[in-house]
């Protein structure tokens, strides 16, 4: 293939390219390219390559927009001049305006800063690499630069990229080994010590005339010169010397150049230019048009003699115009000044390239002993077997036998991070600074153990220290090394376990496990075997109420509700009459607990259950004459949600609906974990009872002159409430209705009006009326604090106080016909800014030795809405005549969700209450009584 067109380096040396027969034995020269542009549209290194050959090579305003520059946007393309002998390598990277562009496309999908920083240096990277592989197959390297400055990154760059090669070599020297080379090339892994020269472009500092003879401006004279003198060189040729000595001092201060060319990464002539300024950027059509005539003026000027060998080819080495600078004997001078004229672009380059054909090579070393460095011309086919396998291996890596040695040379590319990434070893010792201020700011005021929530502040004051100190790209990877850090020194020892109690408290101990049935807690293992402690301790009664005794913080419900009252039921309460509660009955040797699936959401068990409750209890307190017969399902003692306020029917009130199979059997094989409410699934019961009903006596055990004679009751209000109860003589229709307690009118006599059936008619006196008329009951909610201080309650908002004898005057209709608060502050407050709250412990009812029955309906809600409303296994409980009954409240509530947590400072108690209606009487049969005679 004969080249016509540029092409990827990749694709070039997968091709066969056709030499011409008189060219084919002659070694070639190899040429790089590589530097930045401006953000004009042409590229000033595309033109150059334009110039150098004579040839419209590349388009006036750059490449296609659609050519892909795959490697981190790092390509180089391939033109081979056979005519000239010369073989340029045109290197494209992120510092080209045009790729630099399309970079910053693909970045705009909103990286964060680090990402993009890491895009940025691997794309930096592979420029890096591709430099390598120019300067390892190149006999002259061009720097072109936009500006007439030199950018003295270039320095940091080539230290860089010596290091980078030095590292690689070994690497290079096993890819190469194979190749028709000489031994020279095989050991450096490259034809020669590469000569760089530098291209820079005028951007305005000076003006010089289109002669090139013109004179500079004052910013160009030397300071206290003549301007009146000639002066020998132009402007721009004082300024090519001037970069000349900048440029050499800079790279010999830094190692970059030394005395021995072949140690060094390239080599500048010692003797010769190596810096040329190109005047000015001009309209790519003007230059095309300056070829033209340039070209027309050779044909001209040509010498009429014979040529030998290809005429193009020595137009090209034999030009009529030498360099002026070169032979300085001989140039020519201006036609009025006597200054030298300026070279071309093309006469400055090919002094070096002609070095090159005419394998004279570079003597670039300085010194008193300098080393002669090897220097070798290859043919294109050796050349392009030397490149290939360096591409493979440095570049592509994609065939099987170079992959190993291509990841290993990937590998060696962390050396560049200290030449290269200055930002990022700023934000490195920057952040690494910034971490020791962190870690104080989070151990400080710290505690040996603390919990998560502790930790998670802690860390925020931490980070906030820190991203007032650190900077940079390391930013975030530091953040992530502080949290990591953070994190080992909480659980290395100092992680509070994290469970609460029943109370809201957390376990004091350190991160432990709990010891298995039938282990013993070990404090040495790592993490020990502890149970659950929270160092709080309160005092509690037991189900009767006539024995206290101190209690530590529970952490599970039957650890609350059953296991601390049944350590004391063996010391006082054994021996009193117990009402049971149905509980679960295993089946099987491995029960299994329920799934925690509720059937419907908690909203329904909350609010709603409570306003059915409220209107049942409404419609019931003013409906007389409710029937007295227990249900069926009460009488088979089970507990379900069709019965009482948890019916789900539509029917009437009063009438009764029939259980169904499932409500009749409880499950044998599943059972309840936590406590029975109006949101747990049917037919399961728990493995204990929460609740608790004991019977202290007869009527007469409780006094109502004395009170209770039980301990912790404050000064006159250990009384229970009178609760007049009227028993009616009526027909026999009416009997067995039940009576409604509510404190509604239907419960009274009305003034001046007999009741029906006694001696006076309805229009008698009250006084008129049969002592046994009105039976006597006696009612008291008891409440109780962490401290073991007692009291009854006449009202949601009031404490029974009896200061004289005789017993409490308000009747007990208030409590029974509203709600009662579930805690209420305790009147014994303690010296502590935090209130302490008592807590509805006990009901108890006195039923008198009279025909009536008492049923006990408790339900709690402890909670606002959806708190479900906690219920007894049985949902009624018919109290006979003659007893003083106890019934015990939970200690806790807890529900397939999780515990309900006492009421905090600001929450509103009136959310945590018993639900009204808990009592209501019912008449017996008896026989009506005699009339008696007057």
């Amino acid at each position: 293939m004969k080249m016509a067109a540029p092409m990827p380096l990749g694709a070039f040396l997968l091709s066969e390219v056709q030499e011409d027969s008189l060219y084919r034995d002659e070694g070639l020269c190899v040429l790089g390219i590589f530097g930045k542009s401006s953000l004009q549209p042409g590229s000033a290194k595309e033109s150059l390559i334009n110039t150098l050959a004579d040839k419209h090579v590349f388009p006036l305003f750059g490449a296609e927009q659609d050519e892909e520059t795959p490697d981190g946007g790092s390509l180089i393309r391939a033109y081979y001049n056979q005519e000239s002998r010369v073989l340029y390598l045109l290197l494209t990277s992120v510092c080209d305006n045009r790729e630099l562009l399309r970079a910053c496309e693909a970045l705009e999908a909103g990286i964060s800063h680090a990402e993009a920083h890491e895009v940025w240096k691997g794309a930096e990277r592979q420029q890096c690499l591709h430099l390598l592989y120019l300067f390892s197959l190149c006999h002259v390297l061009l720097l072109v630069h936009p500006t007439c400055s030199f950018d003295v990154t270039y320095d940091r760059l080539f230290r860089a990229l010596d290091a980078l090669r030095q590292k690689a070599l070994p690497l290079l020297r096993a890819a190469i080994k194979d190749c028709p080379v000489s031994k020279e090339w095989k050991l450096n892994c490259r034809p020669c010590p590469p000569r760089l020269l530098f291209v820079f472009q005028l951007n305005g500092a000076l003006k010089v005339s289109s002669g090139g003879a013109g004179m500079g401006t004052a910013s160009a004279e030397a300071p206290g010169g003549n301007p009146e003198k000639p002066k020998k060189h132009s402007p721009r040729r004082r300024l090519q010397h001037a970069l000349e000595d900048q440029i050499y001092r800079i790279f010999r201060k830094s190692r970059v150049l030394t005395n021995q060319s072949i140690n060094c990464l390239f080599t500048v002539p010692a003797n010769q230019a190596f810096v040329y300024v190109v005047p000015g950027p001009e309209d790519p059509v003007g230059a095309l048009l300056g070829q033209l005539r340039a070209n027309c003026a050779l044909r001209e000027n040509e010498s009429p003699g014979p040529m030998t060998g290809p005429r193009r080819y020595q137009q090209l080495r034999h030009s009529p115009r030498q360099p002026s600078f070169n032979v300085e004997s001989s140039s020519l001078t201006s036609a009025g000044g006597g200054q030298l004229v300026d070279c071309t672009l093309k006469e400055f380059l090919w002094q070096h390239v002609e070095l090159v054909l005419t394998k004279k090579g570079f003597d670039d070393s300085v010194g008193r002993n300098p080393q002669p460095s090897h220097f070798e011309l290859p043919t294109y086919t050796k050349w392009a077997q030397v490149a290939s396998r360096l591409y493979q291996v440095m570049l592509s890596g994609k065939e099987e036998d170079s992959a190993e040695l291509a990841l290993k040379v990937q590998g060696q590319l962390k050396v560049l991070e200290g030449f290269l990434d200055a930002d990022a070893k700023f934000s490195e010792s920057r952040c690494q600074k910034a971490l020791p201020l962190a870690h104080s700011a989070y151990q400080s005021s710290l505690p040996h153990n603390y919990t998560t929530t502790v930790h998670k502040n802690q860390l925020a004051q931490a980070l906030r220290v820190y991203s007032q100190h650190a900077r940079g790209v390391a930013f975030q990877r530091c953040a992530l090394q502080l949290h990591d850090d953070c994190y080992k020194f909480w659980s290395n020892g100092h992680q509070l376990c994290e469970e609460r109690s029943l109370t809201d408290q957390h376990c004091m101990h350190k991160f432990h496990l709990l010891p298995k049935t039938g282990e013993k807690p070990e404090m040495d293992r790592n993490p020990p075997v502890l149970h659950h402690n929270s160092r709080g301790r309160s005092t509690s009664s037991c189900n009767c109420g006539r024995k206290q005794a101190p209690r530590d913080d529970p952490f599970d419900i039957k650890a609350a509700n059953y296991d601390f009252y049944q350590l004391l039921e063996e010391k006082c309460c054994s021996k009193l009459e117990h009402t049971h509660f149905p509980v679960f009955q295993p089946s099987t040797p491995d029960p299994a607990p329920a799934r925690n699936d509720p059937p419907g959401p908690p909203d329904t068990g909350g609010e709603a259950e409570g306003e059915r409750l409220k209107d049942k209890e409404e419609a019931a307190g003013h409906t007389p004459g409710e029937s007295t017969s227990l249900s069926l399902a009460l009488s088979l003692g089970q507990s379900t949600d069709s019965l009482g306020p948890y019916g789900g029917g539509d029917g009437a009130e009063g009438q009764e609906k029939r259980p169904s199979l499932v409500d009749r059997q409880p499950s044998t094989v599943e059972y309840l974990p936590g406590m029975l409410h109006s949101g747990c699934p049917k037919g399961l019961l728990p493995t204990f009872s929460s609740w608790s009903l004991v019977k202290l006596g007869p009527a007469k055990a409780y006094n109502c002159h004395s009170g209770l004679d039980q301990p912790g009751f404050l000064p006159g209000s250990a009384f229970l409430l009178p609760w007049d109860i009227v028993i009616r003589c009526r027909a026999e229709e009416e009997v067995g209705q039940a009576e409604p307690l509510d404190a509604g009118p239907s419960s009274w006599p009305a003034p001046n009006k007999a009741l029906p059936g006694k001696r006076g008619g309805a229009g008698g006196q009250a006084r008129g009326r049969r002592r046994d008329d009105v039976a006597r009951a006696f009612v008291g909610f008891e409440y109780e604090d962490g401290r073991g201080r007692r009291f009854m309650s006449s009202g949601p908002d009031k404490v029974v106080k009896v200061l004289g004898p005789g017993g409490p005057k308000e009747p007990a209709g208030r409590v029974l016909s509203s709600d009662m608060p579930l805690y209420i502050p305790s009147p014994a407050q303690g010296r502590g800014l935090k209130p302490h709250y008592a807590q509805l412990a006990r009901l108890y009812i006195v039923v008198p030795d009279a025909p009536l029955e008492i049923i006990l309906t408790p339900q709690v809600q402890p909670g606002p809405p959806p708190c479900p409303i906690f219920h007894p296994e049985r949902a009624e409980i018919v109290l006979p005549p003659d007893g003083l009954w106890v019934l015990r409240f939970p200690y806790a509530y807890v529900t397939e969700r999780g515990p309900c947590y006492p009421p905090k400072e600001n929450q509103p108690l009136a959310s945590y209450r018993a639900l009204r209606g808990i009592l209501r009487a019912s008449t017996a049969n008896p026989a009506p009584p005699p009339v008696q005679q007057q």
